[in-house]
C-alpha cells in the first residue's frame, strides 16, 4: 500500500487527506504555532493509528506529500524575519521609506507607514546607473558593493536584496553584484530583482525583493529542518511545497524563491473548488473558507483561479503572481465585543488555537463565533469536534452573559446577532472580490469548505442572493485536498515596454521562447517531462497615460507565432468588464510578457459514488436551532451525514453532521447530495436547475 498526503498547516487546526489504493481518509489535529512541524509530524502519528499500522512503516509507504505552510507569511507578519540589508542604486536608497507616493488611507494626516523591512542603516547606495533602454549610464561601482558588503557583514545580516534602477532592461550590474556578495557574504541568503522580478516599476520590484529575502532564511531553514524530519521518520517519497501561484514546487525552488509560499496557505482551494463542478460543464464558481481564524474568498474564471500582481504583506507590496485570495478576520474564533456605545463587533481578534474558544476548555473565556454557534444549536456539545474535542456548552453561554447583559438581550439573542455580523462581514468578503471586477455574485456556484465555513454558508448565501452551494465531503480539509490536485507552476516575466502596435510577432515570439525555454529547465530540474508540461502566455497591457494594466491572455505555443491580431480587441473587452467602459480609439501599451510553465500531476481519483453503501436517511434525531426567518429557538432534525448516499435531498430547516464539520440548512433551501458525495445546497427552482447535472438519475429518498 502507498499513499499520497496533503497537509495544509492553518492557524487553529492542521488539515490532512490521505489518500491510498482503497483509501481516504481526512484527518484534523490542533496546530501547534511556536513550531508547525510538532502538529504536523503529531498529525501523521495519529493518522497511522487510526489506521492501525506502525509509524515507521506507514511513513515508509508515503510516495507523496504537499504541504501548504504559513511559516514565511507568519514571519512577515509578525515582523521576526531575516535580519535583512539591501543595495539600491545611488540616489534611491530611500526607496522603502518614500514607497510609491501614495498613502494606504489617503486622508489619514496622522498616519504611520511601516517600518522598511530592510532597515535604512542596513540599505546601501551603490554607484551605477543602467537608463530605461537598458543602455549603461554610469558603470557599477565594485569597490562600493564591496565596501557595503562590508558593513552588512559588520551588521551580521542574514539576508541581502539587490535592486538597481531598470535592472529588466539589462541586469549586467545586478548579476555583476551578486558575483562579489557571494564572494564576501558566502554564507549569507541573496535575491537578486532580475531574478524574482523581472518588470519594470522600482517601488514594487524593490519590495518583493526585500521581501524575499527577509523571509528567504527563515523558509529556507524550515524546509531544510522538515526535510532532515522527514528523512529520519523513514519517508522516502517526494514533498512538495505549496506556491501562492496555485502551483506546487520542491523545497530547493521554493527556498530560492521563498516570496512564492507567502499567502500560499489558502491557494490550492480555488482548484479544489472547480474539481467539484467542472465535470457538470460549470467552469466558474468561487470558492469560501472559513477556518479558525480568517474567512478567505477566491475566484475561478474559465477553469482557472483568478491571479493577481498586485498583493500587500505586511503592508508591502508583493507583486508577484498570486491567487487573488481576499481574506478577512472571520473565523470561528473570532471574538465578539461590546463598544462603549452599545454596538456589537466580530473580529477581527481571534481567540486562535490557543486558548481558543471559551467552549474549547482550554483557558478562553471571550465570546467567539464558534461558541455562538454551539449556543444557537448548529453545533452540538454531543458531538465532538475534530480530534475529539468536546464543546462545553455552559462555557459557552458563560461568555456571552455579558455580552447579552450590554445589549439587553437574551444569551441566545446575543449570539444571534454575532452570527448575522460574522455573515454579513463574509457577504462582503464576497462582493469584494466580484464587484470590483464587474461581476455579479449572483452568477456564480460557490464552493464552501473550512471547519466553519458549512455552518455559515447558507446564510451568507441568502444575504448574497447566490442559488447554488457545494460542500464537498472533504470540505474541512479544503486546501489539503486541493494541494494533491495541483500542478507544479512556475512563473516568468520579462519587460516589454512600448505600443503595443510596435511589438511585432517575431520580436514576442523570441522572448516566450526564451521564457518557455527557462520555465521548461526548471521543471525538469522536479522531474517533470517534457509531455507533462504546457504553457500559458499573457502580456500587461493599459491605455497609454494609464496607472494600471491589464493581464490579457495571449494564444501562443511553443515554435509558433503569438496571437497579436487579437490583442487590442481582447483587451478592450476585458476593461469593459473592469470597469465599465472601453476605449477602441485610444492607443494601447505593452509593459510585459508573462508566462506560466505548467507540469501536470497525477490528480486523485474523485470517482461517483453511486455505489455508495445506503446508510440511515433517517433523521438520527433533533435538536432546538436558531431560525433566523422566525428569530426564536426551533426544533430541527438531525442527519448522520456519513450515511446520506448519492440522490438524498431534503428541505431545511435541517442540520447535517460530519466528523469534522456540520452543515446548517437554513428554510428556503434544499440539500442534495450529488454523484460524489458532496451536499448541494439549492435556493429555489434556480438552485435545483444548477445542481441538476451534479445529482445522479437515483430514487431519491425524501424527508
Amino acid at each position: 500500500m502507498s499513499y499520497r498526503l496533503g497537509i495544509d498547516v492553518g492557524g487553529t487546526f492542521t488539515d490532512f487527506l490521505l489518500l491510498g489504493d482503497e483509501t481516504q481518509l481526512v484527518h484534523k489535529t490542533s496546530s501547534t504555532p511556536d513550531d508547525p512541524s510538532r502538529g504536523f509530524v503529531r498529525g501523521l502519528e495519529e493518522i497511522a493509528e487510526r489506521l492501525g499500522v506502525a509509524f515507521g512503516d506507514f511513513m515508509a509507504s508515503i510516495e507523496l506529500i504537499v504541504h501548504g505552510t504559513t511559516v514565511s507569511t507568519n514571519a512577515a507578519l509578525t515582523g521576526n524575519g531575516a535580519l535583512t540589508g539591501a543595495l539600491l542604486t545611488e540616489g534611491f536608497r530611500d526607496t522603502l521609506r518614500l514607497r510609491d507616493g501614495t498613502r494606504a488611507t489617503p486622508y489619514d494626516n496622522h498616519l504611520t507607514p511601516p517600518r522598511p523591512l530592510a532597515a535604512r542603516e542596513r540599505t546601501h547606495g551603490v554607484g551605477e546607473r543602467i537608463g530605461p533602454e537598458g543602455q549603461v549610464h554610469r558603470a557599477l561601482d565594485e569597490d562600493g558593493v564591496r565596501a557595503a558588503a562590508a558593513a552588512l557583514r559588520a551588521d551580521g545580516v542574514e539576508a541581502v536584496a539587490v535592486s538597481f534602477m531598470h535592472s529588466p532592461q539589462n541586469d549586467a550590474h545586478e548579476r555583476r553584484a551578486l558575483e562579489i556578495l557571494g564572494e564576501e557574504l558566502p554564507d549569507v541568503y541573496v535575491t537578486a530583482s532580475h531574478e524574482l522580478l523581472s518588470q519594470i516599476r522600482y517601488y514594487p520590484r524593490t519590495s518583493t525583493t526585500v521581501l524575499n529575502a527577509y523571509v528567504g532564511p527563515i523558509i529556507s531553514r524550515y524546509m531544510a529542518a522538515l526535510t532532515e524530519r522527514l528523512d529520519g521518520l523513514r519517508f522516502a517519497g517526494v514533498l512538495l511545497i505549496m506556491q501562492s501561484n496555485g502551483g506546487v514546487a520542491t523545497p530547493a525552488e521554493v527556498s530560492r524563491r521563498a516570496a512564492l509560499s507567502l499567502l500560499s496557505g489558502p491557494a490550492a482551494g480555488p482548484t479544489a473548488g472547480i474539481e467539484h463542478l467542472s465535470r457538470a460543464g460549470i467552469a466558474d464558481c468561487l470558492t469560501v473558507d472559513m477556518g479558525g481564524t480568517s474567512f478567505d474568498v477566491a475566484m475561478v474564471k474559465d477553469g482557472r483561479p483568478v491571479t493577481m500582481t498586485d498583493a500587500v504583506v505586511a503592508e508591502w507590496p508583493l507583486a508577484l503572481p498570486t491567487i487573488d485570495i481576499h481574506t478577512i478576520g472571520a473565523g470561528g474564533g473570532s471574538i465578539a465585543t461590546v463598544d462603549e456605545g452599545g454596538l456589537l463587533h466580530v473580529g477581527p481578534q481571534s481567540a486562535g488555537a490557543e486558548p481558543g474558544p471559551a467552549c474549547y476548555g482550554r483557558g478562553g473565556t471571550l465570546p467567539t463565533v464558534t461558541d455562538a454557534d454551539l449556543v444557537l444549536g448548529y453545533l452540538s456539545p454531543d458531538n465532538p469536534l475534530a480530534g475529539g474535542m468536546r464543546l462545553d456548552l455552559e462555557a459557552a453561554r458563560a461568555a456571552f452573559a455579558p455580552v447579552a447583559d450590554a445589549l439587553g438581550v437574551s444569551i441566545e439573542e446575543a449570539a444571534a446577532g454575532v452570527y448575522d455580523i460574522v455573515n454579513v462581514n463574509m457577504a462582503t468578503g464576497v462582493r469584494d472580490v466580484t464587484v470590483r471586477r464587474g461581476l455579479d455574485p449572483r452568477d456564480f456556484p460557490v464552493v464552501v469548505a473550512g471547519g466553519a465555513g458549512p455552518v455559515h454558508a447558507a446564510a451568507i448565501a441568502a444575504e448574497l442572493e447566490v442559488a447554488l452551494l457545494c460542500v464537498p465531503r472533504e470540505s474541512s480539509i479544503f486546501c489539503a485536498a486541493g494541494m494533491l490536485m495541483c500542478d507544479f507552476q512556475h512563473d516568468e516575466v520579462r519587460a516589454l515596454k512600448r505600443p503595443l502596435a510596435d511589438v511585432t510577432s517575431d520580436e514576442l515570439a523570441a522572448v516566450l521562447d526564451g521564457l518557455a525555454a527557462h520555465g521548461r529547465g526548471t521543471l525538469h530540474g522536479e522531474g517533470v517531462g517534457d509531455d507533462a508540461i504546457s504553457f500559458q502566455a499573457s502580456l500587461d497591457l493599459r491605455y497609454v497615460g494609464q496607472w494600471h494594466e491589464l493581464q490579457v491572455p495571449l494564444d501562443w505555443t511553443p515554435g509558433g507565432a503569438p496571437g497579436l491580431e487579437a490583442m487590442a480587441e481582447r483587451f478592450h473587452a476585458v476593461h469593459d468588464r473592469m470597469f465599465g467602459y472601453a476605449s477602441p480609439s485610444s492607443a494601447i501599451e505593452c509593459l510585459a510578457v508573462r508566462l506560466s510553465a505548467v507540469g501536470a500531476t497525477p490528480s486523485p481519483d474523485l470517482s461517483d459514488l453511486d455505489e455508495m453503501a445506503v446508510g440511515r436517511e433517517a433523521p438520527s434525531g433533533s435538536r432546538e436551532t436558531w431560525s433566523p426567518r422566525r428569530r426564536a429557538m426551533a426544533g430541527t432534525p438531525v442527519y448522520d451525514g456519513h450515511g446520506l448516499r448519492p440522490g438524498f435531498e431534503v428541505s431545511g430547516p435541517a442540520i447535517v453532521e460530519l466528523a469534522t464539520t456540520t452543515i446548517v440548512v437554513l428554510e428556503g433551501f434544499d440539500l442534495i447530495v450529488d454523484r460524489r458525495g458532496a451536499f448541494l445546497l439549492c435556493a429555489g427552482e434556480h438552485g435545483r436547475a444548477l445542481a441538476e447535472p451534479l445529482v445522479p438519475a437515483l430514487d431519491s429518498t425524501a424527508s
